[in-house]
């Protein structure tokens, strides 16, 4: 191996150089985790080589037994990791290893602290790959050519950490890639062998791909005579002569897929580190489901549901999916059309014995075994998650706290699951006096009032806000169970998820409320009577809000807030209005209906006046007010507060 061209110098761009300085001080606790993370990048590489020599065996050279190789050097205090995998074009070298290609980058570096503990869990949620060799060593150098380029365009890439890196055109014989680092002197610990051999074992046993060390030389031993001394005992026991036996490589792991074994056969340490490997998590998995499937279509699936949101979780633009194998053959990572879009943070594989091994992203588009295979994938989550509900509550709000935002696009997106999905889901609820999502539907209906045939809900945009809204006094004053919903993906659930166990789904923030059985005859006959008495009131009150209100009504809803708005039954609500616009969707401008507390003395003060200047400013601060109390904001503040103002001087007067 030779350098045959001059040396490039490149700047490493911003993120790289923020990520390696994390990195060094964070993960240093975890540092034995460079060897894992290099090795599983090794393995990646022959996966793709598999895969691309399926349509060219030439890529091969001749050379078809992928393996991964480790070897330390104490005098040199290097250790190396070499693989004859699918190797990096100069190109490829630089995109690779001088840039980070992830959506939503500045997001995650957004998220820092400064705390190394907890960076240190989110540095392990985005992933480090190769940059994790700079945790102990202070110069890296990589040596790579692709397979199926000639040997004199093979790179060289060469970097201390700091800010660049450098690349130059060597000779390489073989194809692949060498990563030679050159250990700090603290670190000397990584130059042994057996330790080396340890953290291999220890995080790389499921790998297919065989990981080689060399074993140590043997040396030759001469033929020795037993001796005896003059009492007849061995002094020197006879010793055959034997040649020396040179060092040679050998797996120190399974090399077997960890899918293809038996359940049985498969300690839960190693499913662990298996899901590290896939996802580039650092932290162990909340749960998993390891299945054979057999009959129609065969496939095995090893799904994990992760223990933290990854930081990007929200985009769902970003790529997500499985890693798919054909019979034991990588495929592709990211395979996003075995997984919904909400379930987009399930990890894991599947290895399907009906795809053809040439099968491209469009053919599984339209794939009759895709369909089958994602229908039976989603199922086995949605059991997952269902079990996990029912047998540890703890453990499920844990899931909730962290993926709970993600499923509830579950109902829009998924019909044929969406009994199956709402059972999942959680929310705060005036049962409790906390903002925690824990309350199921389920729960819900076994608590409902006798003569209750609703599940009432509320939308607004935070908690606090949701469990003070006015439209809840008549249900508190009754003892009705309300759910708090403060998400913003919340409007657009309950837009689709309509009822619940033969429950019809109701937002008390809409017009028409009837409590059915729950209004007791006397009180639906006050109400009777204060819509006469206040027939008057009502027709001049309309007339001031022309234009602005589609109707006026007294509230059976209020009891203790003088008036509030709500939506037509065919309206759009305020809150999917705000969803609508955050987006950059044109709302169609509905007029809301505005509801008055008879019974409320402010409203009673403005029966009273006589003043048609003076009982317009009333009605329209009253219904400005009720505005801001739902929607947050207004179309002119500026002349809410002169009104306002204007009628606080008259009070003084």
């Amino acid at each position: 191996m030779s350098e045959t061209g001059q040396k490039e110098v490149h700047g490493f761009q911003t993120e790289v150089k923020q990520l390696l300085q994390l990195m060094i001080h964070s993960l240093y606790s975890n540092k034995e985790i460079f060897l894992r993370e290099l090795v599983s990048n090794a393995a990646d590489a022959s996966d793709k080589l598999r895969f691309k020599a399926l349509s060219n065996a030439d890529l091969y050279e001749g050379d078809g037994e992928l393996r991964v190789r480790v070897s330390a050097d104490k005098e040199a205090n290097t250790v190396t990791i070499s693989d004859n995998g699918i190797g990096m074009t100069h190109d490829q070298i630089i995109e690779h290893l001088g840039t980070i290609a992830k959506s939503g980058t500045a997001e995650f570096f957004s998220q820092l602290s400064g705390d190394q503990a907890a960076d240190s869990q989110l540095i392990g949620q985005f992933g480090v790959g190769f940059y994790s060799a700079f945790i102990v060593a202070d110069k890296v150098t990589v040596r790579s050519r692709a397979a199926g380029v000639d040997a004199s365009e093979g790179v060289e890439w060469t970097s201390e950490g700091e800010g660049e890196f450098t690349t130059a055109k060597i000779e390489k014989a073989n194809r692949g890639t060498d990563i030679i680092l050159h250990l700090k002197e603290d670190e000397k610990e990584f130059a042994d062998e057996w330790r080396l051999k340890s953290i291999v074992t220890k995080y790389s046993d499921h790998i297919s791909v065989s990981v080689e060390m060399l074993t140590p030389e043997v040396p030759a031993v001469e033929a020795v005579a037993e001796v005896k001394d003059e009492d007849g005992n061995v002094t020197t026991p006879a010793v055959e002569a034997r040649d020396a036996i040179p060092a040679k490589w050998e797996a120190v792991n399974k090399a077997t897929a960890l899918w293809t074994r038996e359940k049985a056969d498969v300690s839960d340490d190693e499913y662990k580190e298996f899901y590290k490997h896939v996802s580039h998590d650092f932290a162990d998995p909340m749960l998993w489901e390891h299945n054979k499937v057999e009959g129609k279509t065969e496939y095995t699936s090893l799904l994990y549901i992760p223990s933290k949101a990854p930081f990007d979780m929200y985009n769902r633009e970003k790529q997500h999916g499985l890693k798919l194998y054909v019979q034991r053959v990588f495929i592709m990572d990211d395979a996003e059309q075995f997984m919904p879009t909400y379930l987009r943070f399930v990890k894991g594989l599947l290895d399907s014995n009906d795809l053809p091994l040439n099968v491209s992203r469009e053919i599984l588009q339209d794939s009759k075994i895709t369909q089958a295979i994602r229908k039976g994938c989603t199922k086995r989550v949605l059991k997952m998650l269902e079990k996990l509900g029912k047998k540890d509550a703890e453990q499920y709000q844990l899931f909730w706290n962290e993926f709970g935002q993600v499923l509830k696009e579950g109902p829009a997106e998924d019909m044929a699951n969406k009994d199956a999905i709402a059972g999942l889901l959680r929310f705060a609820s005036t049962h409790a006096d906390t903002s925690v999502q824990s309350a199921s539907l389920a729960q819900y209906v076994e608590r409902m009032k006798e003569g209750q045939d609703k599940i009432y809900y509320v939308v607004a945009d935070s908690f606090e806000a949701a469990k003070n809204s006015p439209h809840l006094e008549v249900f508190r004053k009754k003892g009705i169970e309300v759910l708090l919903m403060s998400d913003r993906i919340d409007e657009w659930l309950v837009s689709h998820l309509t009822e619940f166990d033969g429950k019809q789904l109701q937002s008390v923030t809409r017009g028409g409320l009837d409590l059915g059985d729950m209004d007791d005859a006397e009180t639906k006959e006050a109400q009777e009577k204060l819509a006469q008495e206040f027939d008057s009131v009502i027709t001049r009150i309309k007339t001031a809000l022309e234009g602005k209100a589609k109707d006026v009504k007294i509230s059976q809803r209020l009891t203790d807030s003088p008036a509030c708005i709500v939506a037509d039954e065919h309206d759009m609500s305020s809150q999917m209005m705000k969803l609508m616009q955050s987006v950059g969707q044109e709302v169609p401008d509905a007029l809301p209906i505005f509801e008055i507390n008879a019974e409320h003395e402010l409203i009673k003060h403005v029966a009273d006046q006589q003043d048609d200047t003076q009982f317009n400013q009333w009605v329209e601060v009253l219904f400005e007010q009720a505005m801001l109390a739902e929607r947050g904001s207004l179309k002119d503040p500026a002349s809410f507060v002169a009104r306002l103002n204007k009628l606080m001087l008259s009070l003084t007067q």
